[in-house]
């Protein structure tokens, strides 16, 4: 019995086409078979595939719950344009949310000792740094994906920095 070379199937010895997918046959083709059943052979990929996520999607990854998975990338990933960005999300993020709980303490000690006066104030500062951050957020995002290592002014230099001279 003889098999057709582009897809496999059953054709007669005779048949000048496969009856399957119609790919021309020449006589006596033997049955495909994969590079890791032929013996003393390796398997070969193509070499546009590549194991594992790429940069621009790590990066943007980065970002996606704050400083969370900018420790998580930060730890795993050992690129160096995935750990700017971890590094930097772990920077904004984490210094944005030290920055939202010193304002809670200071205005909330505040409101015991002045009242309500400074309430407005820490809910002006409050929806400020939540407006910074969320514009930060999409922001540091879209340049991650793609592929640009953008810096924020101060917080790219302290990330340079944190994440070493591999950068």
């Amino acid at each position: 019995m003889a098999f057709c070379g582009n897809c496999g199937g059953e054709v007669t010895a005779s048949a000048a086409f496969c009856p399957k997918c119609g790919a021309a046959q020449a006589t006596g083709t033997a049955a495909p078979t994969a590079p890791s059943e032929q013996p003393g052979s390796a398997v070969v990929k193509p070499a546009n595939v590549q194991p594992g996520m790429s940069e621009n999607v790590a990066g943007f990854l980065c970002y996606l719950v704050g400083w969370v998975t900018g420790i998580i990338f930060f730890l795993i990933d050992k690129r160096p344009f995935v750990k700017f960005h971890a590094a930097q999300s772990i920077v904004v993020f984490g210094g944005l949310q030290v920055l939202n709980i010193l304002v809670g303490i200071l205005f909330g000690a505040g409101f015991f000792f002045r009242g309500f006066g400074g309430f407005g104030i820490a809910a002006a500062l409050y929806s400020l740094i939540g407006l910074v951050a969320f514009i930060l957020w999409i922001l540091l995002m879209v340049k991650a994906y793609q592929g640009e290592k953008y810096e924020l002014p101060v917080a790219g230099d302290i990330a340079k920095s944190f994440a070493g001279k591999q950068i």
